[in-house]
């Protein structure tokens, strides 16, 4: 075997086009997923405090949004919705007239080319902040895969082209799968969110959401921080359901969830490079600790280098921009 001084790992490492020839790992502006936050009324642009940069958008201010989306190439949005008002069984995320709905249909004439995806959860619908039907004090799982079918086929109906489900209700994706199957929309992806753990890092989501629950947490369903068998059954258990994308949430401290998860699977894989992540980035480079776009860019490489096919980011934008 060749050793040192014959190999010099530095060869390549020299000039920067050999640098850029041999890299292995590359991201694009088509691999991002852009979030966004629709809300009720007119002229309504709401800062979120701890996510500078993101907004809570009325459908009037939707427009200049999207069409800035599609002038940076970026071809995939996910909506998250504020409702007019929320009860206990987050009845506007089911409704022709709801927020995620009417910002559908706002996006297709806006730009019928993008890719519009949906959060099929009731946490930001209902006035508990859980993300199903509470009976007896607790999330009651299979009261709640009826309406989230509800919600996807209601999304499918305002022309979703792909939809998500986040609640991590067991049986979820089998139940929309068959809602939409039965409803004429059996063409029509679904994005699961497969392996979504009990997070730290959700905190800004929540204010940018409204969807804080009102009592105890959400570690009753989702997943134990500290597990990755456990993932790799509830992906597996999503694909046989019908899943046609797997998901893992959060991605930075998850990287080898995906890594394993890439092993295993032969489906196209999605990360979402949440809230918490893009809150800490966004503070420290205001505090100049950090150079912002330096770290933005390996962060979303190292996602890619993790095996994600797709990443679903706040820095999305400004990613464009600076891949442009």
């Amino acid at each position: 075997m060749s050793r040192f001084p014959q190999v010099r790992m530095r060869r390549m490492r020299e000039a920067s086009v050999l640098r850029s020839l041999a890299q292995e790992t590359r991201i694009s502006i088509s691999d991002f997923i852009y979030p966004i936050f629709v809300t009720h009324g007119r002229g309504v642009r709401n800062p979120i405090d701890p996510m500078p940069g993101m907004y809570q958008l009325s459908l009037d201010n939707l427009i200049p949004e999207i069409d800035e989306v599609v002038s940076l190439g970026i071809g995939a949005v996910l909506l998250f919705g504020l409702p007019a008002s929320k009860d206990a069984e987050g009845t506007e995320a089911y409704e022709p007239s709801g927020i995620i709905q009417e910002a559908i249909r706002v996006i297709k004439q806006t730009a019928p080319d993008m890719l519009v995806i949906t959060d099929v959860c009731l946490d930001e619908f209902t006035d508990h902040g859980h993300c199903g039907v509470i009976r007896n004090g607790r999330v009651d799982n299979d009261a709640t895969l009826e309406l989230l079918s509800r919600m996807a086929v209601c999304q499918a109906e305002a022309g979703a082209d792909v939809v998500a489900p986040s609640a991590m209700m067991d049986g979820q994706v089998a139940s929309i799968r068959t809602g939409l199957d039965s409803t004429g929309f059996e063409n029509l992806p679904i994005m699961a969110y497969s392996a979504k753990y009990a997070s730290s890092f959700y905190g800004p989501f929540r204010v940018a959401a409204d969807s804080a629950p009102q009592f105890g947490d959400r570690r009753g369903y989702q997943m134990d921080i500290a597990n990755s068998r456990e993932a790799m059954r509830e992906i597996q258990m999503d694909i046989d359901e019908g899943a046609d994308i797997i998901m893992v949430k959060p991605a930075l401290s998850y990287l080898d969830v995906i890594s394993r998860a890439r092993e295993a699977f032969g489906y196209p894989m999605a990360a979402y490079n949440v809230s918490g992540e893009y809150a800490m980035v966004k503070a420290a480079t205001e505090n100049e600790w950090i150079d912002g776009q330096r770290i933005t860019l390996e962060i979303l490489t190292s996602i890619k280098r993790a095996g994600a096919d797709m990443i679903i980011s706040y820095h999305a934008k400004e990613a464009a921009r600076w891949l442009s």
